[in-house]
């Protein structure tokens, strides 16, 4: 049974850091891409930040230059790092690793930024 278990939320002051750490338990094959998604209240479901088995990133524009997501494949985990925070990132956290057969998410870490 796969398990994704995030650590790290909390709350931060306005120009704060976080560092956002997602394990998994469980056997995971082929996995083609780790990723952090988040959700405000009110709003959808948006990615913040993605990394390719191979190392390519993907970031949001609104996290870019601030958040860097990392990952350790032999442990599968996944980080991201989160520098400069703004109010406006104050959501659920979730961490999700992606196969060919399905993508696995993790329960979510709440992450608020006061002003």
């Amino acid at each position: 049974q796969v398990q994704l278990v995030e650590s790290g939320g909390g709350l931060v002051q306005a120009g704060g850091s976080l560092r956002l750490s997602c394990a998994a338990s469980g056997t995971i094959f082929s996995i083609r891409a780790m990723g952090w998604y988040r959700q405000a209240p009110g709003k959808q479901r948006e990615l913040v930040a993605a990394i390719t088995i191979g190392g390519t990133t993907n970031y949001a524009n609104s996290v870019k230059g601030r958040f860097t997501i990392s990952r350790d494949n032999a442990k599968n985990t996944v980080y991201l790092q989160m520098n400069s925070l703004k109010p406006e990132d104050t959501a659920v956290y979730y961490c999700t690793i992606a196969t060919p057969l399905r993508d696995y998410w993790g329960q979510g870490t709440q992450v608020t930024v006061s002003s």
